[in-house]
C-alpha cells in the first residue's frame, strides 16, 4: 500500500485529487497539509481561515499537518518549512506527496525539483484533465464551492463570493480557465463526496489586497467535531474497543484505528461513519 499525503489548498482541486487518491486500490491517504499565512492565521493565497480547514480534515477524517509561514515570506524560508514536511512524512512512512496541479508545467517542474532527494515522489492525479469537462463533473459529483479569491486583472470583482456551479462556469469570460488553473480565482470547498457532511458557511466582508479581491468566507454557525455532534456520526467506531479518540494541537477531533499499528488493512483515520467492519470490538463507550 502506497502512503501518501495530499497538499491541500482549500480548494476544489485538492478535494477532487483527494477524491481520485480514495478510488486508487493501491493508496491510502494518510495526512492532508496545508501552508498557512502564521500572522493571518489563513490559508496562504485562498485566505481561508485555518478553523474552516480544520473543518475540512475533520470532514475528510484525516489529520491536518501546518507549514506556518510568516508573511511576507521569502522562497527560501517556505522551502525550508516543505523540508520539514517532508521529513515528517519519510518519518510516517510516507512515500508520495500528492498535488491538485491540472496542466502548468513550471509548477509540475518546481514540485519536482523541490522533493528530488527526499525520498518522497510527487504524484498528480488530476494532471492533465481537461478543465472544462473536470469542472462540470466536480458540479455533478456534488462538490460545492465559493469564489474566495480571484485576480481582478482576469476576472471581474463581482465573481467573487460567487458558487462555483454550472452559472459561474457559463457565465465566465471565454479568456478564464474554467478551474481557475491560471490563477484567475481561488476556491473554498464546503461541500464534496470525501466529507462526510457539508460544512455550514456564510460570505462576509469583500476587500482588495496585493492586487487581488479577497472574500471572507465565515462559519455559520458551529464547527462541531465529532465529539460535540453525536456519537452516531462515527458509526463502529463510537463503541470499539480498538478505537480511540485523538485531538490535534488545533483542536480537531479524530477516531483513530489501533489495529492499523499492525494490520494496513485498516485505514488510521478511518472515513466516518463506520458500519462494516472485520476488526469490531465491542467496548464501554468513550
Amino acid at each position: 500500500m502506497r502512503r501518501v499525503i495530499l497538499s491541500w489548498s482549500s480548494g476544489k482541486d485538492s478535494a477532487w485529487a483527494l477524491h481520485l487518491l480514495r478510488e486508487m486500490p493501491d493508496v491510502q491517504v494518510v495526512a492532508l497539509f496545508t501552508t498557512f499565512n502564521s500572522s493571518a492565521d489563513r490559508v496562504a493565497m485562498h485566505a481561508v481561515r485555518r478553523t474552516l480547514v480544520e473543518a475540512q480534515a475533520e470532514r475528510s477524517n484525516l489529520p491536518l499537518w501546518s507549514a506556518e509561514l510568516p508573511w511576507p515570506c521569502s522562497n527560501a524560508v517556505y522551502e525550508d518549512a516543505m523540508t520539514a514536511i517532508c521529513q515528517r512524512a519519510v518519518a510516517e512512512r510516507v512515500t508520495e506527496i500528492a498535488f491538485g496541479d491540472l496542466f502548468l508545467q513550471d509548477i509540475r517542474d518546481y514540485r519536482e525539483r523541490q522533493l528530488r532527494g527526499t525520498g518522497l515522489s510527487p504524484l498528480f492525479p488530476v494532471w492533465h484533465l481537461p478543465t472544462d469537462e473536470l469542472a462540470t463533473e466536480m458540479i455533478r459529483a456534488g462538490v460545492r464551492a465559493k469564489v474566495t479569491c480571484l485576480d481582478p486583472a482576469k476576472l471581474e470583482r463581482c465573481f467573487a463570493g460567487r458558487e462555483f456551479d454550472r452559472a459561474f462556469l457559463e457565465s465566465l469570460p471565454p479568456t478564464v480557465d474554467p478551474c481557475g488553473e491560471n490563477g484567475e480565482f481561488h476556491t473554498f470547498v464546503y461541500e464534496s463526496p470525501v466529507f462526510s457532511r457539508p460544512i455550514p458557511t456564510k460570505t462576509g466582508e469583500v476587500i482588495e489586497r496585493d492586487g487581488f479581491v479577497f472574500v471572507d468566507v465565515l462559519p455559520n454557525g458551529a464547527l462541531d467535531g465529532p465529539q460535540t455532534q453525536g456519537r452516531s456520526h462515527a458509526g463502529l467506531c463510537a463503541t470499539c474497543l480498538n478505537s480511540k479518540i485523538v485531538t490535534s494541537d488545533r483542536g480537531s477531533v479524530f477516531y483513530r484505528c489501533m489495529l492499523s499499528d499492525e494490520n494496513p488493512e485498516f485505514a488510521r483515520y478511518p472515513r466516518l461513519p463506520v458500519l462494516t467492519c472485520s476488526g469490531w470490538e465491542r467496548s464501554t463507550p468513550q
